[in-house]
């Protein structure tokens, strides 16, 4: 028989309120009293020393008379049982407090509970934690935020990252570990340039540890990997510097990383073998801590590349996947440094390539379970079960980790629940409101249980995005809307954590189902050459059911949900507002100038630009342009504000102005105005747009989340959208994620 060897919970990290530590002694002392009491009842007294013959025990005293050592072991045993409550996601809560449940030492342990099990629980058990806080309370807790915000960085996920660190920093603006992160969160969505000011601040202010200039110096290498190669050097002294003052292991390998892509060769590996040494010390017996287990192992693997041994960093940055789990934002930055150092080493790269295993993000289509009047078979209820195993052999098979869908009934949700099954990260969009949806295409089929499977998707997803605020006669192009973003959305996920994006879909292989259906839908994938696998139904019916599968023939499309006025065409295009700052100072007599030389710039600018609008008009200094493709409004846009930027108005007699521009995408209605007899475009689409351009920063150009989606999707756009956060809309219209667009090369 195999020794025994005890293994309880880790409780290592879990941090004790002083309220809790109180009560420790009560329940130790409680403790002696319930085992007392079972002694005495079974037959035990007192005695000066133990003799189980005659049932004596020197311990059946009072607490207070206990030896220390004695007490100390009641001590122990009851702070293990506490800790282990909390690192369980178990709150305690003094009867004195019941009734504030945010108490600020409870918040704290209900934070570090929170964060302890975010890793095994994922990250949408955050999003819920976070969703459910009481903001006014946090205010007080500035821990919170800085826990949160580095855990949810550790799962790549550097847009709520942002938000989390945000509203920390708008109550505590001066914590120094708030700012590094929020700098971090910066940096990882693609916004060095904007990360670099957050950290050259916290430097000025004497803040030269190694965090803050090892930041910097990773946000300056940004800079030099996206086409500013000068930037290189600038990281590289940054790193050197941190590892001078702190002789840490992570800038000693980022600036060999770096000393050795500037052909330092020998600096290179003399700070190799000497983080390798700092490592291999803080992995010995007794002197690991576990938190930081899997960066000294990809410091490793990165120190062995530098060094030549190819199969020893094989094994640690294995070693580091195995220990990162689901944190895919740290393991895509040790993948993205590796890549570095391969583009100059010569070796064997997809053995090094083979160690990063980050999931792929899946976008995915389906049909909907058959109603009962369906007269031709195509997925009806019994093939459920079937269904399901053909998705989860496509999971596994394609390394699916993270799944962007809607939730009808039937395949959608199949998918969904598939997808959370194996703790993956699951996004959902619905074209327009829940309830409303629900009703239409999932509560369809009397007694069975699709409702409740769909909220349970819902309520456990990390992201629900409501493409429409309300459902309009659209026809099918709100399900084309919604497509596009689950399709967008995607594909930002993938480029963030540089992993494969592909799609997956249900499909029967007919056309029958009519835009904005599964079929049109993969159409369009395969149109952006988009790899799919694509589960066949028809196969599987024919398979299960060859009697069924005889019955099938092809139904014409589905009639559009409603009806649509026959003059009004719905159409998904680029918006764009734009509003000149300084015109309300304008005097009367520069309104000509203002529009010889203001309108006239922006006028002219329309007509010859490779991104002309479809249509334009002005009233006043207001500007309202539609673009056919997405993309063209985001050029346009950043042609518009660098031209206005540059001119010198005063020279043409104005003074100064200043663009500020809005964009935005979704349907429109087309239809001709029977006031101008003109075309024109009406919508809900164009009051979102509308409400972006009060809210943007002189100078810049502010683009909503469905913009920056289906921005992704269109090839050579020349420009970059960066977060900026969860921002209020003009005239109280709701607060949504925005982000601000910058030219590709553009520093600023």
């Amino acid at each position: 028989m195999a020794p025994y060897l005890p293994n309880p919970l880790d409780t290592s990290c879990v941090q004790m309120s002083s309220e809790l530590l109180d009560l420790v002694e009560r329940l130790a002392e409680n403790t002696h009293d319930v085992w007392a009491r079972q002694r005495l009842l079974d037959g035990w007294k007192y005695g000066p020393r133990r003799n189980d013959e005659l049932r004596e025990h020197p311990g059946l005293v009072a607490y207070s008379e206990l030896a220390e050592s004695e007490k100390e072991y009641d001590r122990k045993t009851v702070m293990e049982t506490v800790k282990t409550l909390l690192a369980l996601g178990f709150e305690i809560v003094s009867p004195s407090r019941r009734s504030e449940q945010g108490d600020v030492s409870t918040l704290r342990v209900a934070a570090e509970a929170a964060v302890a099990r975010g890793s095994k629980l994922g990250l949408q058990q955050i999003v819920a934690f976070w969703n459910s806080r009481r903001q006014a309370l946090w205010a007080n807790v500035p821990e919170i935020y800085r826990l949160l915000g580095e855990e949810v960085l550790k799962l790549g996920e550097p847009l709520l990252a942002y938000d989390i660190l945000r509203e920390g920093l708008d109550s505590c603006p001066g914590d120094v570990r708030l700012r590094q992160l929020f700098a971090l969160a910066l940096a990882r969505s693609g916004a060095a340039e904007t990360a670099i000011p957050v950290l050259e601040q916290l430097r000025q202010e004497g803040h030269s540890d190694e965090e803050t200039l090892g930041l910097l110096a990773r946000s300056y290498k940004d800079l030099a990997e996206s086409g500013q190669p000068q930037c290189r050097q600038m990281a590289l002294d940054l790193y050197r510097e941190a590892y001078q003052r702190s002789g840490g292991y992570w800038t000693g390998i980022n600036a060999a990383t770096l000393a050795l892509l500037e052909k330092n060769v020998e600096e290179a590996r003399r700070l190799a073998r000497d983080v390798k040494a700092i490592c291999l010390a803080k992995l010995a017996p007794g002197a690991n801590d576990r938190r930081e287990e899997y960066w000294l192992h990809a410091t490793l693997g990165e120190a062995a590349l530098i060094l030549g041994d190819w199969n020893g960093a094989a094994g640690h940055y294995r070693e580091a996947a195995r220990l990162a789990g689901d944190r895919y934002g740290d393991l895509s930055s040790t993948r993205r440094n590796a890549r570095m150092l391969l583009r100059c080493l010569e070796g064997d790269r997809q053995l090094i390539e083979s160690c990063f295993a980050i999931p792929r993000v899946a976008v995915f289509t389906g049909h909907m379970i058959d109603k009962p009047e369906r007269k031709s078979p195509r997925f009806p209820w019994e093939l459920e079960t079937t269904v399901r195993r053909a998705i989860t052999e496509s999971l596994v098979r394609r390394n699916i980790g993270m799944g962007y869908c809607s939730v009808a009934c039937g395949s959608d949700i199949l998918f969904a629940e598939e997808i959370l099954k194996r703790n993956g990260e699951l996004h959902v969009v619905l074209p327009y409101e829940a309830e409303k949806f629900i009703g239409d295409s999932v509560d369809i089929i009397a007694g069975t249980a699709w409702r409740e499977r769909c909220e349970a998707v819902l309520a456990s997803a990390a992201s629900v995005t409501v493409a429409a605020e309300h459902t309009v006669n659209w026809g099918a192009t709100e399900y084309e809307y919604a497509n596009l973003l689950l399709q967008g959305l995607a594909a930002v996920r993938a480029r963030q954590l540089d992993t494969e994006f592909i799609g997956v879909a249900v499909w029967d292989g007919r056309k029958g189902d009519g835009n904005g259906g599964t079929a049109s839908t993969i159409a369009r994938w395969r149109a952006f050459e988009l790899e799919t696998d694509v589960i066949p139904l028809a196969e599987i019916l024919k398979s299960s059911s060859p009697d069924a599968a005889e019955q099938c023939v092809e139904e014409p499309p589905s009639s559009p949900r409603g009806e649509t006025l026959s003059n009004f065409v719905p159409d998904i295009v680029g918006l764009l507002f734009a509003d000149a700052v300084g015109f309300s100072k304008l005097r009367e007599d520069e309104l000509p100038g203002f529009v010889r030389h203001f309108l006239g710039m922006v006028g002219d600018l329309a007509d010859r630009s490779a991104h002309q609008p479809l249509f334009r008009n002005t009233w006043g200094d207001g500007i309202y342009m539609v673009f056919g493709r997405v993309a063209d409004a985001g050029s346009f846009a950043l042609e518009l504000s660098g031209l206005i930027a540059r001119t010198d108005w005063r020279a043409k007699g104005l003074r100064d102005l200043k663009l500020r521009i809005g964009v935005h995408a979704g349907p429109v209605f087309r239809c001709l105005d029977p006031v101008t007899h003109a075309a024109n475009y009406m919508g809900s689409n164009v009051s979102r747009a509308a409400r972006i351009e009060p809210i943007t920063p002189p100078g810049h150009v502010y683009a909503s989340q469905p913009f920056a989606a289906l921005a992704s999707l269109e090839r050579g756009t020349g420009f970059t959208a960066e977060y900026v956060g969860q921002i209020g809309m003009a005239k109280h219209y709701g607060v949504f994620p925005t982000y601000v667009l910058r030219g590709a090369r553009d520093g600023g």
